[in-house]
């Protein structure tokens, strides 16, 4: 494949960069958070405010499960794109096969497991007794979509890694359109029920994943493998295994304070449930640039460390937390005055108290915005830095901070305890995350003596025969 698609980051302004990486990766978010919401809505106006509770009550788990394996596939482009920035095409291609094989092994593990389990687990979450069965209904069939989650995630990042975040926005752009229809044809003419919105997603996103994977196919010349790259690699593996295991357990220790408080908030009835949902909903469509800014800076660092320019490391870091900053105010001022209208979506007008629940949501979670900014260029810059290990951490002052609101907070509060549950937990991350990656690359510049912008280090000294073994890249967390 040539430049055209593909998008080397390691020389040229960061911001503009950053920028033309982020916008169609943006865009794909948002037609992911799009056809999602669709989900919702559609559950919300045609099959009423207990089904979408029974829904909204499932997303913390759905986060759990299905999160540890999009962070397992993130983690798996890593080292693909540093072996990109290395120029080391015959490594790259040997952790693009890998990636496979351990993606393939890992989803049909998971899928077998969470769904014997499901319907014990949304017992465990104290799911009320007049949603748990809509709950089920729907989460089980995510759970059975598992593999083609795992396919879409595992081969657009990949592409991405290569630089090129335009491609799955396409992809997405057609399975969004063919979620919105699938949902209306279930839902309104097979009268499927919560289920119905499931199967449409899972379906979407498998068509999504086969596109990807054709595409990879016929346009990458440059990930066209001999047999010898094909072949399992226990090295490869192990690699892989250390950058996607903990981004993937990251996402899920996340998410089990979020499963906490979602408990929590189970005891407060199925009005609290479905405002949160209302409200969580508009809030994920909201935050879908601040994923995509997490997801250009694992990028942008992966293939800036693999090229030894620890300068432009620093630059992209202020780059995009400039934009953050702006977009937060943004976000903040549009649902300050529109978030109530904006719920409208999910509800009919009727429902008050949801409403009035949901804005006070949005209102306090949007004031908060610039922290979740710097969780996201944070995390992914380190974790694209090779020190996945270190965002496990993240996600554990998350889950504390999380687990703490449901615990101690929900009791005594009530709804507007729950609110505060996500600001609290940005801001226990960004306490841990700031001053952990000014060491990271404080440990970087002592291990690539030299690196800047304009120079790259010698090679690393295991490459040179040197009896001194330095830890390649990939392992350095």
């Amino acid at each position: 494949m040539t430049g055209k698609t593909m998008r080397d980051m390691t020389s040229g302004s960061p911001m503009k960069l950053i920028l033309g990486f982020l916008i169609p990766m943006l865009f794909g978010l948002l037609f992911q958070q799009f056809y999602n919401m669709m989900d919702t809505i559609i559950v919300g106006k045609y099959l009423g405010v207990r089904a979408l509770a029974s829904v909204g009550s499932t997303g913390s788990i759905n986060f759990m499960i299905v999160g540890f394996c999009m962070g397992l596939c993130s983690g798996f482009a890593i080292p693909v794109a540093q072996k990109f920035g290395e120029k080391n095409e015959t490594m790259m291609r040997r952790y693009v096969a890998n990636s496979g094989w351990l993606t393939a092994g890992f989803s049909l593990v998971m899928t077998a497991v969470v769904c014997i389990l499901c319907r014990q687990i949304l017992r465990w979450m104290r799911t009320p007794e007049d949603i748990i069965d809509g709950a089920y209904a729907y989460i089980f069939v995510i759970f059975l979509g598992i593999p083609a989650t795992c396919l879409y995630n595992m081969l657009s990042g990949i592409i991405r890694s290569l630089g090129d975040s335009k491609t799955p926005l396409y992809f997405l752009l057609i399975s969004s359109v063919m979620n919105v229809a699938l949902d209306l044809f279930t839902i309104l003419v097979l009268h499927m029920g919560v289920a119905g919105a499931a199967w449409a997603t899972i379906i979407s996103q498998g068509v999504s994943g086969f596109l990807c994977l054709l595409y990879i196919r016929k346009k990458f010349v440059i990930l066209k493998m001999k047999d010898e790259e094909w072949r399992p690699d226990a090295r490869a593996m192990r690699t892989l295994c250390s950058m996607g295991i903990p981004m993937g357990l990251q996402y899920s220790i996340t998410a089990i304070g979020s499963v906490v408080l979602q408990t929590a908030v189970n005891t407060l009835g199925s009005v609290a449930v479905a405002s949160v949902t209302a409200g969580s909903k508009v809030s994920m469509f909201f935050c879908c640039p601040f994923d995509a800014m997490g997801a250009t800076m694992a990028t942008y660092g992966g293939q800036n460390v693999g090229a030894r320019k620890l300068d432009r490391i620093h630059r992209g870091i202020k780059a995009c937390t400039m934009l953050g900053a702006v977009y937060a105010v943004a976000a903040f001022l549009v649902l300050y005055f529109f978030g109530d209208t904006i719920a409208l979506l999910f509800v009919s007008r009727t429902e008050t108290e949801i409403l009035a629940n949901a804005r006070r949501f949005l209102l306090i979670n949007s004031a908060m915005y610039f922290p979740l900014a710097l969780v996201n260029i944070l995390r992914f810059m380190i974790q694209g830095l090779g020190y996945s290990r270190l965002a496990i951490l993240a996600g554990v002052c998350e889950m504390a901070a999380r687990s703490l609101v449901g615990f101690c907070l929900v009791p005594v509060f009530g709804y507007a305890g729950a609110c505060l549950a996500n600001p609290a937990a940005w801001v226990a991350a960004d306490l841990f995350l700031i001053p952990a990656y000014f060491q990271v690359m404080k440990r970087l510049g002592r291990l690539m003596p030299g690196a800047s912008e304009g120079e790259s280090c010698p090679e690393d000294e295991r490459a040179q025969g040197s009896r001194k073994r330095r830890k390649p890249l990939h392992a350095l967390g």
